[in-house]
């Protein structure tokens, strides 16, 4: 996608942010300027710390990869229910191997996990952002879009909604993709207290053409950038079902279920940017899993 494809996008999603801001469920964190909130209050590093820089009094953190190692953060809390937001810049130029990652996860073998990645891609094709969902350890739940924007450029927001009805996936109040809570029909919900991880790492083996393109060493260091260290959440405390209660916003009725005017943006990303799902994948799966039809 040239800069030409860029700018003649960013029209459409500017009419999409508007009819997202004219519901009045505009998804910011309530009472807590985001702004205020520094790296160290809720997060910490946890690997490559050689490659991590503060900036702006820890308002703001850089994240580089060279040929010696990757780097990532993490939430010191961990949460069962809540509303997860980080604002990211990715690795400009030739980033093809590199994954950028922010994702909800348990870290256990039988892990549950929720992912935003970015698949770095050669400089002037576009970046590939992969959500996946893990229940008790088993993932494949892959679906991938190009973004209505060059993610490279500047920051943008994204967000994990987790509550007891639905995941839902956002790229600037924009609904990318949902994950429907249906238990009750014998299947799995990512139900397990997990933390926050962000992260930049060498995933050169399959991240860019199925792993053909490799990363270019000679640009390193690469650096991703992150804002916004704000999270709303229910911190696990080992009292059952306690997260799913309505006391917090996020697990009220109003979050049960796309509104209307997020579900006219949802269909148009789905029908426009989406280009790969795995419901849809009929190589990997000939009969589709049993969660998609809920789910599509």
């Amino acid at each position: 996608m040239n800069k030409m494809d860029y700018i003649s996008i960013f029209g459409l999603v500017s009419v999409l942010y508007l009819i997202i801001r004219v519901d009045a469920r505009a998804h910011e964190v309530q009472g807590i300027d985001q702004n205020k909130v520094g790296f160290d209050d809720n997060y910490v590093v946890t690997w490559g710390q050689n490659n991590v820089l503060k900036l702006n009094q820890g308002k703001e953190v850089q994240l580089s990869l060279d040929r010696s190692s990757g780097s990532g953060f993490e939430s010191k809390n961990h949460y069962e229910s809540g509303f997860f937001q980080i604002r990211i810049k990715v690795p400009p130029k030739d980033s093809s191997g590199i994954v950028t990652a922010f994702y909800l996860t348990s870290k256990e073998n039988t892990h549950d996990e929720v992912d935003i990645e970015f698949l770095g891609n050669k400089e002037g094709k576009p970046i590939r952002v992969q959500t996946n969902v893990f229940t008790n350890g088993k993932g494949d739940r892959e679906q991938k879009l190009v973004l209505w924007f060059d993610p490279t450029k500047d920051f943008h927001t994204y967000a994990i909604l987790w509550n007891p009805y639905q995941i839902v996936f956002y790229v600037d109040n924009i609904p990318i993709r949902v994950f429907k809570n249906t238990t009750s029909e014998g299947m799995n919900y990512p139900s397990k207290p997990m933390q926050v991880v962000v992260s930049l790492w060498n995933g050169e083996d399959w991240a860019t053409d199925g792993g053909k393109s490799k990363i270019n060493w000679a640009l390193a260091p690469f650096k991703a950038n992150f804002q916004g260290f704000n999270n709303s959440g229910c911190f696990a405390n080992g009292e059952k079902n306690a997260c799913g209660s309505s006391t917090y916003w996020w697990n009220t009725g109003s979050y049960s279920k796309l509104s209307d005017s997020e579900q006219k943006a949802y269909t148009n990303v789905r029908q426009k940017y989406v280009n790969y799902d795995y419901c849809s994948d009929k190589v990997r799966f000939h009969v589709p899993p049993s969660e998609c039809k809920w789910n599509n």
